[in-house]
């Protein structure tokens, strides 16, 4: 859901973006790309705004051009981003959200997990992370000895359930334009288990975050992971940076897996991208994550009539 901002504020929060981005110097033209796509898809300001020419700026700045609420949480959200658009950990950005968050009053997981990336602690961040994400996948808090792995396939050995697998192995049945038959191929096509299969993923995670990939026209590259994973957490509103977000950036933008059955990459975090699939996400009037989202209703609908519906884009339009 999008949260309404005056004009005055989206540019306080874009020119707090900058700073951060700049990391102490001139910003570099990710940071510079970053902050123009989000002027562009978040707050819609138009092409020719001056962005060039935003406010002066600072913590306690941000802090008195911002009320009390969600705003200022949605800024910390975005300010986060902004530390993490180099294939490096800057502490330099990370210590500079820190400072925005206190004078904004906002305490997060988020902000405890940068706080403990800026203090050198990064297995304990990835380890907070792992768990928002479950906890934001399961809708329950997830403890830290509760297992990852087998939460995530548990259709090894006795699990298996051919069932399962048969159903979504007929989805194949559909004609070509439905929702049900475009997900049964992008299995296919990615070489994916089906559900219930003794190698697939568990279904309360798959089934919603391959939708999505179908949904939006995301790939399965590390580049599409990122932006499936930005689609998610401005449409599931459950730890949407500590659980969605920056586990997408450790993984995919520095390289670094978060458990056994996790791939990672370095540098595959693109800015102007970002920003639109957090558009697109925030615009989804349903949320596939929710408890109550049943894949099996939609499986016989056209896909590009939900593309139409759910995302306001005529399907063809390009998703990148």
């Amino acid at each position: 859901m999008r949260i309404a901002s005056s004009r005055a504020e989206a540019l306080a929060i874009l020119a707090a973006m900058a700073d951060v981005g700049a990391g102490g110097g001139e910003p570099p033209p990710a940071a510079a790309a970053a902050v123009a796509a989000a002027g562009h898809w978040i707050f819609q300001l138009p092409e020719h705004e001056g962005l060039d020419q935003l406010p002066a700026t600072g913590p306690a700045q941000l802090a008195a051009a911002l009320g009390t609420g969600a705003l200022r949480q949605e800024a910390i959200r975005f300010l986060t981003v902004m530390a993490f658009l180099g294939d490096q950990l800057d502490p330099a950005r990370i210590s500079r959200v820190l400072a925005y968050a206190a004078a904004l009053g906002i305490r997060s997981s988020s902000i405890e997990e940068i706080a403990a990336v800026a203090r050198g602690q990064l297995q304990e961040a990835v380890a907070h992370m792992v768990r928002d994400n479950m906890s934001s996948l399961t809708g329950s808090p997830w403890r830290p000895e509760q297992d990852v792995a087998a939460w995530l396939l548990p259709y090894g050995g006795e699990g298996a359930d051919p069932q399962l697998a048969a159903r979504y192995r007929a989805l194949a049945s559909l004609p070509s334009d439905r929702l049900g038959r475009a997900f049964h191929d992008h299995f296919q096509r990615n070489g994916y288990a089906m559900p219930g299969e003794p190698t697939a993923l568990n279904e309360r995670f798959t089934t919603p975050h391959d939708t999505c990939h179908v949904l939006a026209g995301y790939d399965t590259t590390p580049h599409g992971e990122i932006l499936v994973s930005t689609f998610t957490a401005a449409m599931h509103p459950v730890h949407p940076i500590s659980g969605h977000v920056l586990p997408a950036i450790i993984s995919w933008q520095l390289g670094i897996p978060l458990n056994a059955v996790a791939r990672s990459a370095r540098g595959e975090l693109d800015p102007v991208a970002f920003w639109r699939a957090w558009a697109r996400g925030e615009a989804m009037p349903i949320d596939l994550f929710a408890p109550g989202w049943d894949f099996w209703e939609w499986v016989d609908r056209p896909l590009a009539q939900l593309r139409t519906a759910w995302l306001g884009e005529p399907s063809h339009q390009s998703s990148s």
